[in-house]
């Protein structure tokens, strides 16, 4: 379970470290995931060992952050959505270009950007190897987590692979 877990990533501004509050499942047998297709160069760290970071531009505009969670061959990762500003608020907010916490990383684009993540180099990147960390959290009672379907997708979008820990000010807004 990776909310209430903590990604700590050092930049050349400071450590900076959040909390997961929202996640989004993808399976290569789920049409809406980038390895329903198969092995290809983007995709590739998917198929890896879990442990890994599978990062992607999207719409032209954003990246995203995923972990790698399946077993090496089976193309499963997890959308890191949103997560909650623990340590290095300041160094978010110049990434931001904003001032309210709520804003800072309530979506996977604006999570990557506060994160100071701005290519796809640390696509493969081995968590804990790398400037990004996974660190256990607080446990999330599963009374405290609510699942929903996906969202910003068009396939499978009935599926509730959707997680995030209710009442949360940090989940993404929908």
């Amino acid at each position: 379970m990776l909310l209430g877990c903590y990604l700590v990533r050092y930049t050349p501004a400071g450590k900076v470290k959040v909390k997961i509050v929202e996640t989004e499942a993808y399976h290569q047998e789920d049409p809406a995931s980038h390895s329903f297709r198969g092995v290809t160069p983007r995709t590739a760290p998917m198929f890896e060992a879990g442990g890994r970071l599978y990062v992607y531009f999207t719409y032209g505009m954003h990246y995203a952050i995923n972990i790698v969670v399946g077993p090496k061959g089976v193309g499963e990762a997890v959308l890191i959505r949103a997560a909650e500003p623990i340590e290095g608020i300041e160094i978010m907010r110049q990434n931001r270009g904003i001032t309210d916490i709520n804003n800072l990383t309530n979506g996977p684009g604006k999570l990557a950007q506060a994160l100071g993540i701005t290519d796809t180099k640390l696509s493969g990147k081995i968590l804990n190897r790398s400037s990004i960390l996974l660190e256990a959290g607080e446990t999330i009672s599963a009374q405290n987590i609510k699942a929903a379907p996906r969202v910003g997708i068009k396939h499978a979008v009935d599926l509730p692979w959707r997680f995030y820990i209710k009442n949360s000010p940090f989940v993404s807004k929908i």
